[in-house]
């Protein structure tokens, strides 16, 4: 045990010191900090909403021609005014032929006065404008002073009684969760992949400088293979923990309250799918990462790492397709399977759990099939390591790593 602790230490320092390790995670951090600020950088650029027309139905003269009054504020708008009977399909149609950006459709029901807000798409707006909600109240304020008396009981009907809300015209082309759980799905991807990946990497790099002749005559090669899987994936867990913070601290700094309510459905993250979900990044992570040891054992310089590795990638990118085709299929057989076959659980079913299409069987089959595949993976891996590991010779081929298992059972 202690052996493989000073080799999961050894690992993890040899990682965090690496210049591509330091420059892609100072590029990743710095791309989501500029993206979550890219729609105030567009704000600043495009300065007001100047010569937007923005158009007002008062089909019930609720304001009684004081609407008028809009012109002379310094808006930022261009309003058309009009008593017209307008609908909502009326106002969407304007919208998309360009006739008009917005419109506020006034009506009264019963004693409060339903101003709506109408825009095309809600995703860069998630309220009614404050200003717009300042002008009304303060327009429909003054027309009630010049009508009434300052008595007590008419002081207080002063003051309206408006429900704002906002609507859209464009259809929702996808659900919310779908949305969280492609994101969720990308990351997992990249955090098992390229983690994993690193496994190979660091395999084949020190085979080449000789350094693994040394570990090898110090400790045992299935506790090298243990180690560095496990020291990697530390360092990969303790990068992608801290590009999630960075991404939600940049989402509720630099986004508009609200706004990212508004895109994604985050009513279905519980405590109980952040489990499942890190449970299946460990064992996908462990999966790959093994694998990666077996691939990156069979080679001696590192421009054959790609070649070797090719196969784990494409099981990586099957598994993370097959993520995909589950989540605009969530009904089908498919899904059921992808979520039970091991290059693609890890992908699949945390999916099926947010969406509450797997029930605590499924995820205890699949758990068990996942981990009896990395037993076995990691058996094979270590019998390949512990015989390939010193050759410094040819890539070797299939045929050459089958002979060497077959020799080792022996």
């Amino acid at each position: 045990m202690r052996d493989i602790f000073t080799v999961v230490k050894f690992t993890m320092k040899d990682m965090v010191k690496r210049k591509s390790f330091i420059i892609s995670t100072l590029i990743i951090l710095t791309f989501i900090v500029v993206g979550f600020n890219v729609p105030n950088l567009i704000k600043s650029f495009n300065g007001d909403n100047s010569g937007d027309k923005l158009l007002i139905i008062d089909s019930k003269n609720v304001f009684e021609g004081t609407l008028e009054n809009l012109k002379q504020m310094d808006l930022g708008y261009e309003f058309e005014i009009t008593n017209e009977d307008l609908k909502f399909e009326d106002v969407k149609q304007k919208i998309e032929d360009k006739e008009i950006k917005e419109a506020i459709i006034i009506s009264p029901e019963n004693e409060k006065v339903k101003i709506s807000y109408i825009v095309e798409n809600t995703t860069m707006i998630n309220e009614v404008p404050e200003e717009c909600k300042n002008a009304l109240t303060s327009i429909y304020s003054s027309l009630k002073i010049s009508k009434l008396g300052l008595s007590e009981q008419q002081l207080q009907s002063i003051t309206p009684n408006f429900e704002f809300n906002l609507e859209q015209t464009e259809e929702k082309s996808a659900s919310g969760n779908i949305l969280v759980m492609m994101i969720m799905s990308i990351v997992l991807f990249y955090a098992i992949y390229f983690c994993a990946y690193q496994v190979s990497s660091s395999i084949t790099t020190e085979k080449t400088s000789k350094i693994i002749e040394t570990l090898v005559t110090s400790t045992s090669p299935k506790t090298i293979v243990l180690g560095k899987t496990i020291g990697i994936g530390v360092v990969g867990l303790a990068q992608m923990t801290l590009i999630v913070s960075t991404a939600l601290i940049s989402a509720k700094t630099f986004l508009e309250e609200g706004l990212l309510e508004s895109v994604l459905d985050m009513s279905n993250i519980t405590p109980y799918l952040g489990a499942m979900t890190a449970i299946y990044f460990i064992l996908g992570y462990l999966a790959y990462a093994l694998l990666y040891a077996l691939t990156g054992s069979t080679v001696s310089k590192p421009e054959d790492i790609q070649s070797a590795n090719s196969p784990v990638a494409i099981l990586a990118v099957i598994g993370f397709y097959l993520s995909y085709f589950t989540m605009m299929n969530p009904t089908s057989k498919l899904n059921l399977f992808a979520s039970l076959f091991p290059i693609s659980s890890p992908f699949c079913m945390p999916f099926r759990i947010m969406m509450g299409l797997a029930n605590s069987t499924d995820v205890i089959i699949s758990i068990a099939i996942l981990v009896v595949t990395i037993i076995i993976i990691a058996n094979v891996a270590i019998k390949i390591y512990s015989n390939a590991i010193l050759n410094y010779g040819t890539k070797m081929s299939i045929k050459d790593i089958i002979k060497i298992y077959k020799d080792k059972q022996n």
